[in-house]
């Protein structure tokens, strides 16, 4: 069963995850260490409507880049996250400890796949074939590791507090 107590009844969730994401991306952190998968795997566990879920993602990344600059493959990276929101909404009520770490790993997976492809495809670091593609993602493996890393770590961190402090503000403000 999900338990949405905390998170669901909040109105000021939508803004905090705003805030909490780009702010994430604002403070020095290690390259790809940031809260962002995590919000597009757990997006349809916390929220009803997809498109809702893609807002938050979408305004979050772009005030963060307002911030950061603008960049050429900024699709490929949007893109994915995108994807991920879409994929794990419909699996959302089979999220949980067990499972979490699977869907972080595919989670991870699908944006490296995407977005490094976008640093090949667009980008001029490497050649325009496919000696240059799989060097591109080799030398973005450092990367993943982050990415993996991170979005483990805040995956079970969200998961956590909104099933746990969501229970605890059950009872405590309906004495249960």
């Amino acid at each position: 069963m999900i338990n949405k107590y905390l998170f669901s009844n909040l109105k000021f969730l939508p803004l905090t995850l705003i805030l909490i994401l780009v702010i994430s991306r604002l403070i020095p952190h290690p390259p790809n260490f940031t809260p962002i998968i995590t919000i597009a795997i757990m997006s349809g566990y916390l929220f009803k409507d997809n498109y809702f879920s893609i807002f938050i993602l979408v305004v979050s990344m772009l005030i963060g880049d307002f911030f950061i600059g603008f960049y050429d493959n900024m699709l490929f990276v949007y893109l994915p996250l995108i994807l991920i929101t879409v994929i794990f909404s419909k699996i959302k009520m089979k999220i949980n400890y067990r499972n979490l770490f699977l869907y972080g790993f595919i989670g991870s997976l699908i944006f490296f796949v995407i977005s490094n492809f976008g640093v090949w495809l667009i980008g001029d670091l490497y050649t325009k074939n496919i000696g240059g593609l799989i060097e591109c993602y080799f030398m973005a493996i450092p990367f993943f590791k982050n990415t993996i890393i991170s979005t483990l770590l805040f995956s079970y961190i969200a998961f956590f507090s909104n099933n746990y402090l969501g229970e605890l503000s059950q009872k405590l403000f309906r004495g249960s």
